[in-house]
């Protein structure tokens, strides 16, 4: 490893050989994988099943344009699942050819709601929590921790990419110590 490099070490955190201040392709490619990692946790527990439920449960409770949806998932998950266009309208679609919901125009969007047959099967699943909720709405511990993953991934890798060469120094300290801490809590310390 040469002196302006820093490479992730999988038990010791990054090693400190930053020489010029300016942290080498490693210490990128182990926030790319932090942020992979947490984001397969959070992607794979989602399904089709899950993507027609959750608009349904949504437009229950008032029409919906496909981006407010979108960003009402987003919103009641904690930023831990965020459904993309390429489900949500899809799925827009087959519920309206299967007659669950409507579209009308409105400020040159199309707004969806509910009919009398969607009405009826949002009422016949109202036992089943709503999807999003899978990630206790984001407020639970188990809910919390990838997105909190997530979040300190990109700030470190903020830093990483535009701080000065003290400001990297000190980022790699406060991480070293988040790692201890973390791993404190596992022993009951």
């Amino acid at each position: 490893m040469n002196s302006s490099q820093s490479q992730y070490q999988p038990h010791g955190g990054f090693a400190r050989g930053f020489g010029s201040g300016r942290p080498g392709p490693g210490l990128f490619e182990a926030f790319d994988q932090l942020r992979a990692m947490f984001e397969q946790r959070v992607t794979t527990r989602m399904s089709r099943g899950d993507v027609r439920q959750a608009v349904l449960a949504l437009l229950a409770e008032q029409p919906m344009h496909g981006y407010q949806i979108i960003s009402e998932i987003d919103k009641r998950s904690n930023g831990m699942w965020k459904p993309s266009a390429g489900s949500v309208y899809p799925t827009l679609q087959l519920l309206a050819d299967e007659g669950l919901i409507e579209a009308s125009e409105s400020n040159g969007r199309k707004t969806y709601a509910l009919t009398a047959q969607g009405r009826e099967e949002v009422d016949a699943d109202a036992d089943r929590p709503a999807p999003w909720e899978a990630f206790g709405s984001g407020r639970g511990p188990m809910g919390a921790l990838p997105k909190a993953g997530i979040d300190l991934a990109q700030a470190a890798a903020q830093v990483a990419r535009t701080g000065t060469p003290d400001q990297v120094a000190q980022a790699v300290t406060v991480l070293d110590e988040a790692r201890r801490r973390l791993y404190a809590i596992l022993a009951g310390d």
